[in-house]
């Protein structure tokens, strides 16, 4: 006669301590609303929102260096006015000179 030989989970296996916290860790991991593939999102949408905000730091002190640099000298305020704002004086005409659309 044949013998069938059963197979037998090891004990560890067995263990409700062990499936308990392999059933928890699975939750966390899959099905959780705060999953790892959420909190990975976040983490790259974290470290994207800290490279804007170093750019728009450096583009303020820019702002800043300009707004400084217009309102020391008024030369450099009148030459601003006239190529930004088109101002003139009274006596002065101004003529507009459209430059060739450059392609891309």
């Amino acid at each position: 006669m044949e013998t069938k030989k059963r197979f037998t989970l090891p004990s560890y296996l067995r263990n409700k301590y062990i499936i308990c916290g392999a059933l928890f860790l699975g939750w966390l991991v899959f099905l959780d609303r705060h999953n790892f593939f959420s909190q990975y999102q976040l983490y790259s949408e974290v470290n994207q929102l800290e490279s804007q905000k170093t750019f728009y730091k450096q583009e303020i002190d820019r702002a800043r260096q300009d707004q400084f640099e217009l309102l020391s000298s008024p030369e450099k305020l009148e030459k601003f006015a006239r190529e930004q704002y088109r101002m003139k004086k009274d006596d002065e005409d101004l003529f507009i000179v459209p430059l060739p659309a450059q392609k891309k």
